[in-house]
């Protein structure tokens, strides 16, 4: 199989990298066995990588009532509707982890409305899905909507951060047609 670019952008050398950005990388491949293309695709611009990771960190691995596969759920289905092949990939494979459900990705990013998940899921969805695509008009009644699926104040903020970050994460993994990783598709099946 030839080499295909992982990024229409120059993609450094780990060994040219900063100490603390080749650190993070090298125990990311340490825990998955592989490096995201995301990593070498951000890692030319150093101080925007460590903005960037740093943000997803504080979105996506922090406690509360949103589930780490919720927070994956919201990746995807939004990014299904962005067109974004690398994200829908990549946080398919870590929703199919999370889930403990090979089916769930797929589901989601191709209809959520019909996958196999709760009302109270599929309103945190419609909610993120109105964010993406219109968030001018958010009002009262999704606060509402959601306050009747159990959601608090801190859940919507999730919802909308975790979708407002992705939007951007998909326009990058766009414009430089990010390549995702040959590992994802397989994980979690």
């Amino acid at each position: 199989m030839t080499e295909r670019a992982i990024s229409r952008f120059p993609v450094p050398k780990l060994e040219d990298l900063p100490e603390d950005i080749r650190e993070r990388i090298m125990a990311v491949q340490e825990k998955s066995g592989f490096i995201p293309n995301v990593f070498l695709a951000l890692a030319d611009r150093p101080d925007e990588f460590r903005a960037f990771f740093a943000y997803h960190d504080a979105l996506m691995d922090k406690p509360g009532n949103l589930t780490k596969a919720e927070r994956e759920m919201i990746v995807v289905a939004t990014s299904a509707a962005n067109q974004c092949q690398y994200c829908v990939i990549a946080h398919g494979a870590i929703l199919r982890i999370r889930a403990k459900n090979p089916l769930i990705a797929d589901q989601v990013a191709i209809n959520y409305r019909k996958a196999d998940i709760t009302q109270r899921q599929k309103a945190m969805l419609d909610f993120a899905m109105k964010v993406s695509t219109r968030a001018s008009e958010v009002g009262d009644e999704d606060f509402e909507m959601l306050n009747q699926h159990g959601f608090t104040e801190e859940d919507i903020w999730d919802i909308m951060a975790i979708t407002a970050f992705f939007g951007m994460s998909n326009r990058i993994a766009n414009v430089t047609s990010m390549r995702p990783n040959d590992e994802f598709y397989t994980l979690g099946r």
